[in-house]
C-alpha cells in the first residue's frame, strides 16, 4: 500500500467534498480514512488515501490536486506518508 496524506483547507462553499473525492476517484485513489470539519465558515478536511493503483506519481497528483484546489477556491496539500510523518515529528 502507498499511502498518502492529503489536506484541504479554505472558506467553506458547495461542492468541496464532492469535486476533490471526484478527482480522486477518477484517478483510482482510494480513500482509507477521512476527517472534515467546519468552523465558523472554514472547511478542513484530511483523507489518509492509498494511490498504489493510480497511474499518477505523488508529485504528478499533488500538482493536479494544486490546481483543483485553486480553481474551487482551497488549498490542497498532498503528501506521501513518510514526508507527513517526517515534517510532523516533535
Amino acid at each position: 500500500m502507498k499511502k498518502t496524506i492529503i489536506t484541504v483547507t479554505g472558506k467553506d462553499t458547495v461542492g468541496i467534498i464532492a469535486k476533490v473525492c471526484t478527482y480522486l476517484a477518477d484517478n483510482n485513489v482510494n480513500i482509507e480514512d477521512i476527517s472534515q470539519t467546519i468552523l465558523q465558515g472554514y472547511f478542513h478536511m484530511m483523507m489518509i488515501t492509498d494511490t498504489s493503483r493510480s497511474d499518477k506519481s505523488t508529485g504528478e497528483l499533488a500538482a493536479e490536486l494544486d490546481m483543483l484546489g485553486k480553481s474551487i477556491g482551497v488549498m490542497i496539500h498532498c503528501q506521501h506518508e513518510d514526508i507527513f510523518d517526517m515534517m510532523h515529528r516533535i
